[in-house]
């Protein structure tokens, strides 16, 4: 039995969406539109960003990915999510603010 292959090969990442800095980036159309995602892997985060998607911080070294709207072009609309945060953010509610001592109805 030969053991399991778990890297890509290059032929592999250049049909996902060409390579930048290590990572891949692609297009993903959903039903809140079109994205530009970016795979940021552990190598390359030296910065920690906050998740929008659970609000909490991913550390440096913490592969993740970068996601921006198709047609914003401005840098400031990108935002940096946990994989998992990407992929649930269609089946999550939005996310409310409470004050510590709120009521939670």
């Amino acid at each position: 039995m030969s053991p399991r292959k778990n890297r890509r090969d290059a032929e592999d990442r250049r049909s996902v969406g060409g390579s930048w800095s290590g990572g891949l980036q692609n297009t993903e159309e959903g039903p809140d539109g079109a994205w530009v995602i970016r795979t940021i892997p552990p190598a390359n985060a030296t910065k920690p960003y906050r998740c929008p998607g659970c609000d909490q911080e991913i550390p440096p070294g913490v592969g993740h990915m970068v996601a921006w709207r198709a047609d914003e072009r401005s840098a400031d609309d990108r935002r940096h999510w946990h994989r998992a945060c990407w992929q649930a953010r269609l089946r999550r509610a939005p996310r409310t603010q409470r004050s510590r001592g709120a009521p939670r109805y």
